[in-house]
């Protein structure tokens, strides 16, 4: 045999080697769980919760394969459902579930893969939904006891789901929408209300304002005659005091007093200097002008 054929047949050997180690071999990672089958058996469960087995294994090749299952929390988006509530109300649900595989085993025995998983859990989580949802009403479902139902279905699921191998972490609704053909008149009935409230308010707010202003001008009619009162009364007691103090100056002196009062006649008599009168120089009028006596010229200094 040649050297050139014993080297073929030395890769030849080499990289059958390989290939049987490995088909031989698995890896586990830490985020799987894994089940060895030999001829469809299961035979050994790798890296089940609980565990800690991940990295590489041996197998059997040709007899033995490995089937791999998360270990990480899954999530499942269940289509949009409609449903009838408890008072008749239709609502359409959209709801969303997590879970994780914690028995591997019994979940390939039971469902096989998670396809068919995700399929058998959303038959379960709308029939849970329409369960619960079913027994209560639109306030409730709106309100913070919806986080209370949520709890409720996914007790529900979880129990249904116990032959699955998989345990139900959280179930949420994420929405919850009227149906379309409800929306709009239930739009409609709701700005019809919310006008009428608005007219009342309106009603109300106008009624107080004829209120408050009526009880306005009744005090301001109030106030302008007590004011007025007050002034008239203020003025007389004014008028009263100026004549008693009138009197009582004029008193003192009745000739500087009948002086004082002819000459504020003649000022309004005489005070424009077109006014013409003819009266009689002896006329009471007057009677003021012949008491003047002249200035007398001061007598020379006598000389000597």
């Amino acid at each position: 045999m040649s050297t050139r054929l014993k080297f073929i047949i030395g890769i030849a050997v080499i990289l059958v080697a390989i290939v049987l180690l490995l088909i031989s071999t698995y890896k586990v990672r830490e985020d799987q769980q894994a089940i060895l089958l030999q001829l469809g058996e299961p035979i050994n469960v790798v890296n089940q919760w609980g565990t800690d087995e991940p990295g590489l294994r041996f197998k059997t090749p040709f007899v033995q394969n490995v089937e791999y299952f998360e270990k990480r929390v899954l999530d499942f988006n269940a289509p949009a459902e409609e449903m009838i509530l408890g008072d008749q109300k239709r609502l359409v649900v959209d709801a969303f579930i997590r879970y994780r595989i914690i028995d591997p085993l019994k979940f390939f025995q039971s469902v096989g893969n998670e396809a068919i998983a995700r399929a058998r859990l959303g038959a379960i989580l709308n029939a849970s939904t329409r369960q619960v949802l079913g027994t209560v009403e639109l306030i409730t479902v709106l309100s913070g006891e919806r986080a209370q139902l949520m709890t409720e279905i996914r007790d529900q699921v979880n129990r249904q789901s116990t032959g699955f191998g998989v345990d139900v972490i959280d179930v949420r609704i994420r929405r919850a929408d009227l149906p379309e053909e409800n929306s709009q008149a239930v739009y409609q009935r709701m700005q019809t209300e919310r006008e009428r409230e608005a007219k009342e308010f309106r009603a109300q707010g106008e009624e107080e304002s004829q209120r408050i202003r009526s009880r306005a001008d009744r005090e301001r009619v109030v106030l302008i005659a007590e004011a007025e009162r007050e002034s008239q009364t203020l003025r007389g007691e004014g008028d009263e005091e100026a004549l008693r103090i009138s009197r009582d100056a004029y008193g003192r002196d009745s000739e500087f007093y009948a002086f004082y009062r002819a000459m504020q006649a003649y000022r309004v008599a005489l005070g424009d200097g077109d006014t013409s009168m003819v009266l009689s120089p002896d006329s009471e009028f007057f009677r003021f002008f012949d008491d003047i006596v002249p200035p007398q010229a001061p007598a020379p200094a006598a000389t000597e």
